[in-house]
């Protein structure tokens, strides 16, 4: 069995169903291309949905899609932010105090793309909003790496020391990111009185399903990118007070509807759209829902899926974090660098890969959900993600180097250039991503 079916077998063995037939799929050699196995990770994630997705036609008594595994779709979904372009202009991914940094005693991986982020940042390095950067790199150069994983913890700012994987697995953290199963599905006791309708068709298997989306970034949009590519009606609801970043929301919303209100002054919005809704995606953590005044108890039956950088418990259950950051605390930074310099996947492949485990737990859990009327939680992580791709065996030590993503795997709209689905069956998503925070926070009307 080769490292992307044994992704899908582990997956599907952790949240009980049966084990599914995935044709073989050979390494193709310089996409995704690493020390660890990447290209399984990128696959598996990927045929993860595609086999739920066939739960979910056959619990509706639809025939199956025999999906494609191509990989250099594959690639350029996973590599989206190399391909996107806005004005015929490559976007900038990270910020000037994003990054790896030397310290006293080794490397910290820095994480400022947000302002409030960036001003958090330097407070915890003692420096007022408007130290230019080369103050805040000499501030790090002096100090030591611990210090400032620890002080940017308290100022709620992000920022790591860059660790090998064996001080890695030395920590609580390590532990706790490993355990449980790749994806966590766990049944509530909600039942909701009447059988859901389904308007499911075997391209739109999730045809009439209502996802809120309340997720930011790249993992949790990526679920519900996936979602509305599959069928379902996504309406995505922002704070009007957190910045968003247009490259990435371009690239991550597309397919969905987008709306902006405050939800802790007008949790009525919240509750009137969850009351309706069949799925609730969340990327906040954990107890912020509660914290604000928000109940997902309005909804019986609702399949609640949750992303998060470091899982829910542990030391750090309820630290932030994003990708790069998770590279570079779990010794994945090192591997694929150097201890002198750390380096970095050839894509933000824990992110995505997250995104499309979580959007496959959804859809089984909405596929078991046909049977027993009954709610179900989802739950992935970063971290957790880290830890298989860490644990398999199946490194290339001597690798060259990874391919760059196809440019011809684009589709085009307007000014704006972004990357094919992976899914090889779909050639565009239904829309581009509309204008942020353009449509009211309700669902739209439905015309059958």
């Amino acid at each position: 069995m080769n490292a992307h079916a044994r992704l899908v077998h582990e997956y599907e063995s952790g949240i009980g169903v049966p084990i599914s037939g995935i044709t073989h799929s050979p390494n193709p050699g310089s996409n995704l291309a690493a020390t660890l196995p990447v290209w399984a990770l990128a696959a598996g994630s990927v045929s993860a949905v595609a086999a739920a997705a066939n739960r979910l036609r056959d619990a509706h008594g639809l025939a199956p899609v025999p999906h494609r595994i191509d990989p250099e779709r594959i690639t350029a979904a996973f590599s989206s932010d190399r391909l996107l372009r806005a004005d015929g202009r490559q976007v900038p991914m990270f910020a000037d105090l994003s990054g790896f940094f030397p310290t006293f005693d080794g490397w910290v991986r820095t994480h400022a793309n947000y302002p409030h982020h960036r001003t958090r940042l330097l407070a915890a390095l003692g420096l007022p909003d408007d130290a230019p950067l080369d103050l805040a790199v000499a501030h790090i150069a002096m100090s030591r790496a611990a210090d400032i994983e620890d002080n940017a913890a308290m100022a709620g700012a992000i920022a790591v020391q860059v660790r090998t994987e064996e001080e890695w697995a030395a920590t609580p953290q390590a532990a706790a990111a490993a355990s449980g199963p790749l994806v966590a599905m766990e049944p509530r006791q909600d039942r909701a009185g009447a059988p859901f309708r389904s308007e499911a068709t075997p391209f739109q298997p999730l045809r009439g399903v209502r996802v809120l989306d309340m997720t930011r970034v790249i993992a949790g949009p990526v679920a519900t990118r996936t979602l509305a590519l599959l069928g379902a009606e996504v309406l995505r609801v922002d704070p009007p007070w957190l910045p968003e970043i247009p490259w990435q929301y371009a690239d991550t919303c597309q397919g969905k509807h987008s709306a902006m209100v405050d939800l802790r002054a007008h949790s009525a919005v919240f509750h009137d759209l969850l009351a309706s809704a069949d799925v609730l995606v969340t990327g906040y953590r954990p107890g912020a829902l509660e914290h604000a005044g928000l109940t997902t108890a309005v909804r019986p039956s609702l399949v609640h899926g949750r992303v998060s950088a470091w899982g829910e418990a542990g030391p750090w259950g309820g630290r932030r974090g994003f990708d790069s950051i998770v590279q570079a605390a779990t010794g994945i930074s090192i591997l694929e660098g150097a201890p002198s310099v750390p380096g970095a996947l050839p894509a933000q492949a824990l992110d995505h890969a997250s995104g499309y485990l979580l959007a496959a737990g959804v859809i089984d859990a909405l596929a078991a959900r046909t049977y027993d009327g009954i709610g179900r939680d989802v739950r992935v992580s970063l971290a957790r993600t880290a830890s298989w791709l860490l644990a398999n065996p199946d490194r290339g030590l001597s690798h060259g180097p990874a391919a760059a993503p196809n440019p011809e795997l684009t589709v085009s709209h307007g000014s704006l250039v972004t990357a094919t689905p992976a899914l090889a069956e779909y050639p565009d998503y239904a829309w581009p991503a509309p204008q942020y925070g353009a449509s009211a926070p309700a669902w739209p009307v439905r015309t059958r």
